[in-house]
């Protein structure tokens, strides 16, 4: 499947970058990630290309790694003795998740043709802001599927040291599966924990914005300092998601601690 047979190239004009219609596409996109911290691009990918690749994850389900942790929303399994009960940081939350590295399905997986296509590339890069991406080089992290059954959820958390995250919803959930976040939780200068406490125990239920993730759309959210989770997984559909990490430099690779952890293995090759 060719990139142009993956992406809706009629919604999303990416491969004329210069044009007028891409640059104010992606000059929009970009302000409305400024200001609320996501920004959502429906039916990104065509259906074929999504069922396609709808069918290479529940191909290569056997092989994923079911993480499922206690974890803080720093995504560390344990805390701080030396601080109090209620800090964010002995907050401990329940996640369950099962993730298919780059190296557990096929090389011709349209999600794997999207991530590697130039022009994509290059449209992210402008609306995050980034003169220019790089793709990943670990053999696990550059696009992985994330797959919930029932039962399985995302507990809040902050991404680690991403600028961004990007993700691309291939299978919804029948219920549940709701993918929320509060923006600009924190910031680089500021860890802000007693409101980030406040999120944790349910105190600010109404800053949590429900993203609205049909089958197809893609989403790029500052990750980073605004929390975010998803909720349990009903019914007998997977939800399943392609989760995307590019660089602002080329030649990264993962570190193996996380990818033992995320990935529960030293990524070998399957």
């Amino acid at each position: 499947m060719k990139p142009e047979d993956v992406v809706n190239l009629d919604l999303y004009p990416i491969t004329e970058q210069e044009s007028p219609e891409c640059k104010a596409l992606i000059a929009r996109l970009k302000r409305e990630l400024e200001e609320n911290q996501y920004v959502s691009l429906p039916d990104f990918i065509r259906p074929e290309a999504r069922e396609k690749a709808v069918a290479d994850a529940l191909a290569a389900l056997p092989s994923a790694h079911h993480n499922s942790s206690n974890r803080n929303c720093y995504l560390q399994r344990s805390g701080d003795p030396a601080l109090p009960d209620d800090h964010p940081r002995n907050i401990m939350l329940e996640a369950s998740t099962r993730m298919l590295a780059y190296d557990r399905f096929p090389d011709d997986c349209p999600v794997k043709t999207l991530y590697h296509w130039a022009p994509v590339r290059d449209m992210v890069a402008g609306i995050v802001g980034s003169e220019t991406l790089y793709d990943n080089e670990d053999p696990c992290q550059p696009v992985n599927l994330l797959c919930y059954q029932t039962g399985d959820r995302s507990a809040w958390h902050f991404d680690s040291v991403n600028a961004f995250t990007m993700t691309l919803m291939l299978q919804a959930s029948e219920a549940g599966g709701d993918f929320e976040i509060v923006p600009h939780t924190r910031s680089d200068d500021d860890q802000n924990y007693d409101y980030v406490r406040r999120v944790l125990t349910g105190q600010c239920a109404e800053d949590a914005v429900s993203v609205a993730r049909a089958a197809g759309s893609l989403c790029i959210f500052r990750g980073c300092n605004s929390l975010h989770r998803v909720s349990p997984v009903e019914g007998d559909a997977m939800r399943i998601m392609g989760v995307f990490v590019y660089e602002r430099e080329p030649g990264v690779v993962g570190d193996p601690e996380v990818n033992a952890t995320v990935y529960g293995r030293d990524c070998a090759p399957a």
